[in-house]
């Protein structure tokens, strides 16, 4: 078993501590949802339409899912530490834009620019896996993925809250203080984890060929895909029906909001307990088990009646659990598929997953409309819950022929 690195917190000499990813992956997480109990103050401020302002999800999403394309290779080449410092500088840069937007273009083209923060949570896992083997890396990523569960559930609710006291740039204003904050951690505590390649850039761009062939590498990055693509469709329909359909304020809509990120916490922790001892892949199958059941008994609940923002956000608690134990795990197969491409892994493994989801988001958007209620929303996260089991289904008998073929 591979040993554990020694690690001096404040001491970029050694490898980062954990809080640091934690954090590094919570304010990536933080970015993507704080501010969307502000979405419709934010469509009156810019005198526009919520479909309009609703693209600062998918768009963000978009744009970060072609960034993750890029991070993996040129972190692998040039290391993690630098790619995280510069992606951390311009999402400040970035942050600025948004707060001084004259317009919805202009705003949302910063919005665009705010994505390059998702090297700090790309970059955090391959940080992982440089450090640890791949069943440690999975509890390891499910301790780092943490952050990207206590920031949705504490996030809106802060955001809803400084929307009416100090309105919706209030969220941003937050967003940069913070990256500043993290951007001087990171400076004194990231050491480098990865060894520099040999190969040129172009050659490492060269390299995805060989993760895109892997049976196996799609199997996990589709299982993380469908699976978290539920929680995007969430994050792109969820402010319109908290606020349209139940009538909630932006304060309320933020409580209700983090729901899934409680049981996304409570997975994230049975992940980084259990998978060294369970298996990576029965923890995948049972999370997404338990994200499309959540969802197949909100229908049930919807068909009979139960029609309430107690109702739908309660059973989003399930989609978080399921995402808790299912993503961590996931990235921990997807990257160990080929150990020498980790950072590509992460990064086309996150591209396939962030892309999905700008999609998902964006379709949820569309399908929301006034009378339609929640069920367009509930329907397609059930969905994509229904197809992550698919997915994890054809991981596993994968691996089996291949265990029987004597090649694993």
């Amino acid at each position: 078993m591979q040993t554990a690195p020694l690690v001096r917190f404040l001491d970029r000499t050694t490898p980062p501590h954990i809080v640091t990813l934690i954090l590094l992956a919570g304010l990536s997480a933080l970015a993507m949802n704080v501010f969307l109990p502000s979405l419709p103050n934010m469509t009156a401020h810019f005198n526009t339409e919520y479909r309009l302002m609703q693209l600062s999800v998918a768009i963000y999403l978009g744009v970060n899912a072609v960034l993750q394309i890029l991070i993996g290779p040129v972190s692998d080449k040039f290391g993690r530490r630098p790619v995280i410092l510069w992606g951390l500088g311009l999402f400040l840069v970035a942050t600025l834009g948004c707060i001084f937007a004259p317009n919805v273009a202009v705003f949302l083209a910063f919005r665009m620019c705010q994505a390059v923060i998702v090297t700090a949570m790309v970059l955090s896992r391959a940080v992982v896996r440089d450090m640890v083997s791949q069943d440690q890396a999975a509890s390891m990523i499910g301790y780092v993925t943490m952050g990207v569960a206590v920031v949705p559930m504490v996030g809106p609710v802060f955001g809803g809250v400084l929307d009416q006291m100090f309105g919706w740039q209030a969220s941003f204003w937050m967003l940069f203080v913070l990256g500043a904050l993290i951007l001087w951690l990171s400076w004194r505590d990231l050491g480098e984890t990865s060894r520099a390649s040999s190969l040129s850039l172009a050659r490492q761009f060269r390299e995805y060929p060989e993760l895109l062939r892997s049976p196996r590498f799609w199997g996990y990055a589709l299982t993380a895909a469908f699976c978290s693509g539920a929680f995007f469709a969430y994050l792109g329909g969820a402010p319109f029906v908290g606020s349209q359909v139940f009538g909630l304020d932006p304060a309320t809509l933020g409580f209700f909001f983090g729901v899934p990120a409680v049981g996304y916490f409570t997975g994230n922790g049975l992940s980084g307990r259990f998978s060294a001892r369970v298996g990576i892949n029965r923890m995948i199958l049972w999370g997404c088990l338990i994200n499309a059941g959540g969802l197949g008994m909100a229908l049930l609940a919807f068909a009979f009646g139960f029609q309430s923002e107690w109702t739908f956000f309660g059973f989003m608690a399930f989609v978080g659990l399921g995402n808790g134990m299912t993503i961590p795990n996931a990235t921990s197969g997807s990257l160990s598929v080929r150990p020498h491409l980790a950072g590509t892994a992460s990064g086309l493994g996150g591209a396939i997953m962030i892309g999905g989801g700008a999609a998902l988001s964006a379709l949820a958007g569309a399908l929301l409309k006034p009378g339609t209620g929640a069920w367009p929303l509930l329907w397609l996260m059930f969905a994509t819950g229904a197809a992550s089991i698919v997915a994890i289904l054809m991981v596993i008998r994968r691996e089996r022929r291949l265990r029987g073929l004597g090649t694993l």
